[in-house]
């Protein structure tokens, strides 16, 4: 069975999948309206959405679709921004701040839509917590699910105390949190491997095994160069995120790839006390812990390691560590699927949209809400291709300043920074 190049492991999404649609690579030159580069769920988003309002478009993968990032991540939409809504009205203002709450709010409905309009099975399961791992905390919790619901006019989050937190995840580790009802968690390969056929089926031109080596943009233009041919188009989108690597020097001095790791479980039947409820959950570590039980009860465990193990192995000794921390009862349960991949990040956790060229936009940086957002920025690029840029602009404006010490010490901080917040977490 094929594994990812780029990233290590067979992730258990993979493994299941019961049909995965090769696309052949890109054979001689190629024009179009847009060229898309990067086939995970922004890129394949765009391109369905722009090939169902009749624009020509070619995508290029240099891999298979989903191997970065989109096909082999946790599965959590969450709510909202990845900054809280009271820190994003702290720094932008109420209306601003409510005009991008509301934004993810449609990214949430419009995932769901698109997956149920085009029969795709996400192996949608409802429910999120969020939880804090120290007691100092647990008021910052209390004190966001009342602005969520007030202020931000949300009604499906509520305070959780250590006894229903206990209650709800089957472990003592945690001290309380809220619980969100109005969103939940997916199987993501599922969701590209059905946003890729949407697109074809619309008329997308889809190429995988296909990297792009380099981009320009002149005499109103755009020419993207893969080793088996030059793509010509009035317009691009770089859907890179993590993986971009040198293809594009403004986006990836913003996007920083963070290695991420994942476990897997066998079905730990009906009657087990972890997440009686199915749902998923994120913990307030900054080096962020995040789970959930999928539909037939497996326990997939997220955690970012700063040693970025490159070995399934190695990940899977890592991961059991951190379960057994929050179930002491799993120290010893069977990983049957170890993988990691990339997730790009930025320095204030806000996406990067942003014309880096003439026509040429890129996106990407979604810090943790990558699959609620990625799929809508998709839309909201095929929106602005059709003349209207209003709701793209929302995330074009924010500030997103690039990491210090450029390309070449870029890599050496972060990991400082990442094991002095480990270290944080932990004391």
């Amino acid at each position: 069975m094929h594994h990812s190049p780029i990233s290590p492991g067979l992730s258990w999404y993979e493994a299941a999948l019961a049909e995965r649609p090769e696309y052949p690579a890109l054979d001689g030159d190629a024009t179009a309206d847009v060229v898309v580069i990067g086939g995970g769920f922004t890129g394949l988003s765009a391109a369905a959405h722009l090939a169902k309002a009749g624009t020509g478009v070619v995508l290029i993968e240099a891999h298979r679709f989903g191997d970065g990032a989109s096909g082999r991540n946790g599965g959590q939409l969450n709510t909202g921004q990845r900054a809280w809504p009271e820190e994003m009205e702290a720094e932008l203002g109420f209306t601003r701040a409510k005009a991008l709450f509301d934004l993810a709010e449609e990214a949430k409905a419009h995932l769901l839509g698109f997956a149920r309009e085009n029969g795709i099975d996400i192996e949608f399961m409802p429910g999120q917590m969020s939880v804090a791992h120290k007691p100092r905390h647990v008021k910052a919790y209390a004190a966001h699910a009342e602005i969520v619901a007030s202020r931000f006019s949300y009604p499906h989050i509520s305070f959780m105390d250590a006894r229903e937190t206990a209650q709800r995840l089957g472990s003592t580790r945690y001290f309380g949190g809220v619980r969100d009802t109005g969103t939940g968690h997916v199987n993501p390969l599922k969701l590209v491997v059905g946003t890729a056929r949407v697109a074809a089926a619309a008329g997308a031109r889809l190429y995988e095994n296909t990297r792009a080596t380099g981009i320009s943009a002149a005499g109103g233009k755009v020419r993207v160069t893969t080793p088996s041919g030059t793509i010509t188009a009035d317009k691009a989108l770089v859907a890179v995120n993590a993986y971009g690597g040198d293809l594009e020097p403004v986006s990836a001095a913003h996007v920083m790839p963070i290695g991420s790791f994942i476990g897997a479980t066998p079905p730990l039947g009906a009657d087990s006390p972890v997440l009686p409820g199915f749902e998923a959950v994120d913990d307030s570590r900054f080096v962020v812990r995040y789970f959930r039980r999928d539909r037939e009860g497996r326990l997939l465990f997220g955690g970012r390691e700063i040693y970025a193990p490159g070995d399934p192995q190695d990940i899977a000794v890592h991961i059991r560590r951190q379960i057994a921390e929050i179930y002491p009862a799993l120290r010893d349960v069977e990983i049957t699927h170890a993988w990691g991949g990339y997730v790009g990040i930025t320095m204030p956790r806000k996406p990067f949209v942003r014309e880096v060229m003439p026509n040429v936009i890129c996106a990407g940086g979604y810090s943790g809400h990558g699959v609620m957002l990625s799929n809508f920025v998709g839309r909201l690029y095929a929106e602005t291709v059709a003349g209207s840029r209003d709701r793209l602009r929302l995330f074009e404006e924010l500030k997103i300043p690039p990491f210090p010490g450029g390309r070449r010490f870029r890599a050496p901080l972060l990991f400082l920074a990442l094991n002095w917040y480990a270290l944080r977490d932990r004391f």
